[in-house]
């Protein structure tokens, strides 16, 4: 009797973890290179399907890519069954210039609103270069309600730039800033490319415990150990080029974080990207 006691309530309690994870979210940051015919075996001619297959074979409901062109989003669009993407070019707020845009599982998730704003000193500027960045940089984002959970969650998406320290330091403040006036009280995950690493200043803003705003990177309070490399660039090489992450996933409120991941799948040597894809399996607040 005892044992078949034991044997139930070890069901249940199976039976519980999987609705539990059934009704988590899962999320994941891609930075999937612009397509150059500079990148010879690694153009982008020769990742599409390494990138789609990534995503479908993880499925998360939500994915933040950086990098990608208008060419680039029709081909994942087309591929990628059952998603649906927000956002726009940074030159121009529709189609030129590189995207940060959200892909989203449209079957679990429906968009209740999305806008893009630029990383400057004038936000709603179309287009606009901040700070001594070298490029413009947006955030985009977009606010979800999940149907089986019927809560509600933002989605925050950005590249930050590779050249302006002054501006990836500003980016980090603005960011927060806009994060806590956009979300409010609502969770939020926040994905992307930093160009920085835990210990510089931009990533020290984000997370800083002293500011009531700050933001928790998922890594760090996985319940599982972190699994794959810890650094998150590989530069087309036989492995990442550093040891430290400069894409995350960040969270606002009281999300849990089941398992935090880096993804560094190759096909006879060669890789998706020229980044890892970050993925974090949370549970809702």
């Amino acid at each position: 009797m005892k044992n078949i006691t034991f044997a139930l309530l070890f069901c249940l309690l199976g039976s519980v973890a999987a609705l539990a994870q059934d009704n988590g979210l899962k999320v994941m940051t891609f930075n999937i290179r612009y397509n150059t015919p500079r990148d010879s075996a690694n153009a982008w001619p020769n990742r599409i399907e390494k990138v789609a297959s990534q995503i479908l074979f993880y499925h998360p409901q939500v994915v933040g890519v950086q990098e990608a062109l208008s060419g680039q989003m029709d081909d994942l669009a087309q591929r990628l069954a059952g998603y649906k993407f927000i956002g726009s070019g940074r030159d121009d707020g529709a189609k030129k210039g590189e995207f940060s845009a959200i892909f989203y599982d449209a079957e679990r998730l429906i968009l209740l609103d999305q806008r893009t704003f630029w990383l400057s000193e004038t936000p709603e500027t179309v287009g606009s270069k901040g700070w001594d960045a070298n490029l413009p940089r947006i955030v985009t984002y977009g606010r979800f309600r999940d149907k089986k959970t019927k809560k509600e969650f933002y989605h925050f998406n950005t590249h930050f730039d590779h050249i302006g320290k002054v501006a990836r330091r500003e980016s980090a403040r603005l960011l927060l800033k806009k994060v806590n006036e956009i979300a409010g009280k609502t969770p939020a995950v926040i994905t992307g490319d930093f160009n920085a690493t835990p210990g510089d200043e931009p990533i020290q803003v984000i997370v800083n415990p002293q500011d009531p705003q700050r933001l928790t990177d998922a890594k760090g309070i996985s319940k599982t150990p972190h699994y794959g490399p810890t650094g998150t660039f590989n530069g087309f090489r036989a492995h990442e080029t550093g040891t430290e992450p400069i894409d995350y996933i960040f969270l606002k409120g009281k999300w849990g974080v089941a398992k935090h991941a880096t993804i560094s799948e190759s096909w006879k040597g060669l890789f998706a990207s020229d980044h890892f894809a970050v993925l974090a399996e949370l549970s809702y607040p």
